[in-house]
């Protein structure tokens, strides 16, 4: 009988930290999160690209630096330029540059990886995509970006 009462008084307290074990985000992205927010203002000299759809500009902040992407009128996506398919430890500080062929591909020079622009989605040489920041677009001249 006071084992059940036990039982009974321990249920709810193991059933707690059952659930709270499945609930801890495990971030295994090997880009760092660096924490930051900011706004642009999209219509400055070195933001202007940002005026126009598919115009492409480069930022301050995250890991090695981010790029911008407007991807339509009212959208925006934003990716650190740490490329995930640097191994931990290694010499390379190159960040992602836009391909001169094709702008909607990133080329990672030390690992011969590329990634879309488009969506941060691996295209060759990796088995992540590009650390994606959120964005908002208050209708006129400024970006939010944030982690």
């Amino acid at each position: 009988m006071k084992v059940r009462f036990i039982l009974f008084l321990l249920t709810p307290i193991l059933i707690g930290l059952v659930s709270m074990s499945g609930c801890q985000k495990n971030d295994q992205h090997p880009v760092p999160n660096v924490p930051f927010d900011f706004t642009i203002d999209i219509s400055l000299p070195s933001y202007s690209p940002l005026m126009g759809v598919s115009g492409w500009a480069y930022a301050n902040g995250g890991s090695r630096g981010i790029i911008i992407y407007r991807r339509g009128i009212d959208e925006f996506v934003a990716f650190d330029r740490h490329s995930p398919a640097d191994e931990i430890g290694t010499a390379c500080d190159q960040p992602l540059v836009p391909d001169p062929n094709n702008f909607l591909q990133l080329n990672d020079t030390c690992n011969n990886a590329t990634f879309s622009l488009y969506d941060g989605s691996p295209i060759s040489n990796s088995v992540y995509g590009l650390r994606q920041y959120q964005t908002i677009w208050d209708g006129n001249h400024g970006l939010r970006i944030y982690n």
